[in-house]
């Protein structure tokens, strides 16, 4: 059995920390990684995606020929697996989602630990806040949002509420909920 990594994804430019710590196997592949993420922060997998460590951007499928520059290059993460990636404690790598709004994550290998056999895997076992919310313009749109939707006398304060169903709590982390759905198939990942 594959040795297990504790992750901890985090979204960078975002204060206070929103965060989630996972258990995978070692060989789970980028594409499921990417699943895994997708549902245990909350997103709904709606836009594009990408992987990111020492200049080279990972990506599900290279539609045409792409460039590099000063010194990077993309390439497809078909059968790459997270310990392609990272193989030591404390390395890191980037996950970005949606290019428009500029979502990046950075994932930490925290432990890499025995796999236990009578554990079920991926796992969320710890994390703190709520994932933004879709199309809200990226860690500055995001502040907005917050601001407009706990003041009632912001000039957006009713169009965000609307737009947002009536209400949004950025304390809620329901950490059964995330496992409950990683067990789903695609790891509770929407598929579109």
């Amino acid at each position: 059995m594959s040795k297990i990594y504790q992750i901890q994804v985090s979204l960078k430019n975002i204060r206070p920390k929103i965060w989630r710590r996972l258990l995978v196997p070692s060989d789970l592949l980028l594409l499921d990684l990417h699943r895994v993420i997708q549902t245990a922060m909350g997103w709904t997998n709606s836009h594009l995606h990408q992987f990111v460590k020492d200049r080279i951007f990972y990506v599900d499928r290279i539609e045409e020929p792409t460039m590099a520059f000063f010194g990077t290059r993309t390439i497809e993460y078909k059968k790459k697996k997270i310990s392609d990636l990272l193989k030591c404690e404390k390395e890191k790598m980037v996950y970005e989602y949606d290019f428009g709004d500029g979502w990046e994550h950075e994932i930490l290998l925290e432990k890499i630990l025995p796999a236990d056999p009578d554990a079920t895997y991926p796992v969320c076992i710890a994390g703190k806040r709520n994932c933004p919310p879709e199309d809200c313009g990226g860690p500055w749109g995001y502040a907005n949002f917050l601001k407009a939707i706990q003041n009632p006398e912001h000039e957006e304060h009713e169009e965000f509420l609307e737009w947002i169903g009536g209400e949004f709590d950025p304390e809620h982390f329901d950490k059964d909920e995330v496992n409950e759905a990683l067990q789903e198939e695609n790891y509770g990942c929407l598929e579109l």
